[in-house]
């Protein structure tokens, strides 16, 4: 639903992650939430693209953490987004799989939860719909960091598809290897949906390979300094237990989120258009086409240092209050500007 008078918001992002499976996605996250902060995103939908509902309890409690921080304790117990749940079983993937960065979050008592069984989490495909409904044409930005089973099943919805080309300005989906690069997970998990994503999705598409995330490792030490601010923090806890410390991490899904936000800040370069294709095996193949509507991301290596300074910046950044814009309006209203002073005779 728009609300005509109250001004444009910031881009509303639909995040599908593939949380549980790297430590990635638990900093992408965070990055998310740290954009959120400095209003120039909102999270309007976050989902796990796996039947893990470690995954999504984990999600949830990231969100509480971040409401808590913003508007005080008692946000923890309150229900925030509802976390939509893989209701299937995609190729390749083991449900609940108990990995220590979902596990050991969860079993600290300074975070909560009220996600306990699959019926408290949100189908994905309607999730996804209903987010997109309530932004602003071409005001949305789907990021997809797992397979592309969720996104599909969404196109498959009546309409849905309408809608996508009307709310959402591109997807990004952190799936490959460019230009030519061997098979990655996120393909061959759901190879049918990987095919069917680049051959039906109704926006410009930028992939991000997985040579993004390897070229730009998120330090281990921005971990033990920057978080400093909160001795409980549920990424903090997630990235100690993913590996023993001191380890620095790919950062594909921060890439995506950071490419997301910020497409015209330059951060990376952009191939020519063309058309992604999808081999048997899981490997992606680009074919340049002026007619084509799929991009994919390239490094700039002067811009690395830069990149990486604005993940430990917003990554570890301390949640700010949020307020609606009809509270923003109104303290503007409260707050005129002062008179303009008259100029010296």
């Amino acid at each position: 639903m728009q609300f005509p008078g109250q001004g444009k918001p910031p881009v509303g992002i639909v995040f599908d992650s593939a949380m549980g499976t790297s430590i990635d996605d638990a900093l992408a996250l965070a990055l998310l939430n740290g954009f959120a902060g400095k209003n120039e995103a909102s999270i309007a939908a976050i989902s796990v693209s796996n039947p893990n509902l470690k995954a999504a309890a984990y999600c949830d409690i990231v969100g509480r953490f971040y409401a808590s921080a913003t508007t005080g304790p008692a946000a923890m117990f309150m229900r925030g987004l509802p976390i939509g749940l893989a209701n299937g079983k995609p190729a390749n993937v083991k449900p609940d799989v108990d990995t220590p960065m979902l596990t050991v979050p969860l079993a600290k008592p300074a975070y909560t939860t009220g996600i306990k069984s699959v019926n408290d989490t949100a189908e994905v495909a309607p999730l996804i719909r209903n987010a997109l409904t309530a932004q602003y044409d071409q005001n949305a930005i789907v990021i997809a960091t797992g397979p592309a089973t969720d996104l599909v099943k969404a196109l498959e919805l009546h309409d849905t598809k309408d809608l996508i080309a009307s709310k959402v300005k591109f997807l990004v989906f952190a799936a490959g290897a460019y230009p030519e690069g061997p098979a990655d997970v996120n393909i061959q998990t759901d190879l049918a949906a990987a095919k069917k994503l680049f051959a039906e999705w109704p926006t410009p598409i930028v992939a991000i390979g997985n040579e993004i995330g390897e070229a730009l490792p998120f330090p281990a030490s921005s971990i033990e300094k920057d978080f400093a601010w909160s001795p409980n923090h549920p990424v903090v806890d997630a990235y100690r237990a993913y590996k023993p410390m001191p380890y620095d991490a790919p950062s594909r899904a921060m890439s995506a989120v950071l490419y997301a936000v910020r497409p015209q800040e330059g951060y990376f370069k952009l191939s020519d258009p063309g058309v992604i294709g999808v081999l048997d095996d899981g490997r992606c193949r680009f074919h340049a086409s002026a007619a084509g509507k799929h991009r994919y991301l390239i490094l700039d290596p002067a811009q690395k240092e830069r990149i990486i300074g604005v993940y430990t910046e917003l990554a570890s950044a301390k949640p700010v209050e949020r307020r609606s814009r009809f509270q923003q309006q109104q303290q503007k209203k409260e707050d005129p500007k002062p008179p303009t002073p008259k100029p010296p005779n």
